[in-house]
């Protein structure tokens, strides 16, 4: 019923940038929280950086001033720009949305599959 799709993933060198985007498709009736969370080999996954309907944003401190999100709610489209890379930022990317089917205003997570950024010392 709901898909998120992410593109922008890469190979870059270090201090380099990439910039993620997140489409959300199918039955969207509201998007609350959306965000983005990397998974290292061997590491959990971790929140990288969140922004809310109101356009609040969180972003974890190894990332502040770096990442910036954003999104465009009539697109249902998140993104996340990321520079000065460095090779620690190696990892899978997925996006995760807060979604509402209905005027219900139910809920639910949804995930991206990921999309891969690699950084190179």
């Amino acid at each position: 019923q709901v898909q998120l799709v992410e593109s922008g993933g890469g190979l870059v060198q270090a201090g380099g940038s990439l910039r993620l985007s997140c489409v959300a498709s199918g039955r969207i009736f509201s998007i609350k929280f959306m965000g983005w969370y990397r998974q290292a080999p061997g590491k959990q996954r971790e929140l990288v950086a969140g922004i809310t309907s109101g356009t609040s944003t969180n972003y974890l401190d190894s990332v502040k001033g770096r990442f910036t999100i954003s999104r465009d709610n009539a697109k249902n489209t998140v993104y996340l720009q990321m520079n000065s890379l460095k090779p620690e930022d190696t990892a899978v990317y997925y996006c995760k949305a807060e979604i509402s089917s209905s005027a219900l205003y139910v809920f639910r997570d949804y995930w991206g599959q990921g999309t891969q950024v690699t950084v190179s010392s």
